[in-house]
């Protein structure tokens, strides 16, 4: 199955400008351990502090967003790809934004 990350960019920064938080999310891909979800969020929209997978990864499809962590803060535009730090993190939408949050699960942190 194939999937244009284009057009679900584009129906789900819509859905997330009708919703009343800001986001709009897709699950893809779930194959064994590996999820890739696309997120859209608007400007100023929040993911809350939350643990993170074992192993996790989001590449900015548009727009730009801030990582947010007891490590420091991370701030990516469009086409960064930043591995998800292995502590509590959150995400701010600096703007309009579409990522790829790509996880796999069943395995243990290093």
């Amino acid at each position: 199955m194939t999937t244009d990350l284009r057009v679900l960019s584009d129906e789900h920064l819509t859905k997330a400008k009708a919703d009343k938080n800001g986001r709009s999310a897709h699950l893809f891909v779930h194959d064994g351990p590996l999820r890739q979800a696309l997120i859209a969020l608007t400007e100023g929209a929040e993911l809350e502090e939350h643990v993170a997978p074992p192993a996790a990864s989001i590449q900015v499809l548009s727009g730009s967003v801030r990582i947010t962590a007891e490590s420091g803060d991370v701030e990516l535009a469009e086409g960064g790809v930043h591995a998800i730090p292995h502590e509590r993190h959150g995400l701010t939408a600096l703007s309009d934004a579409v990522l790829v949050l790509t996880t796999v699960t069943g395995i243990t942190t290093p």
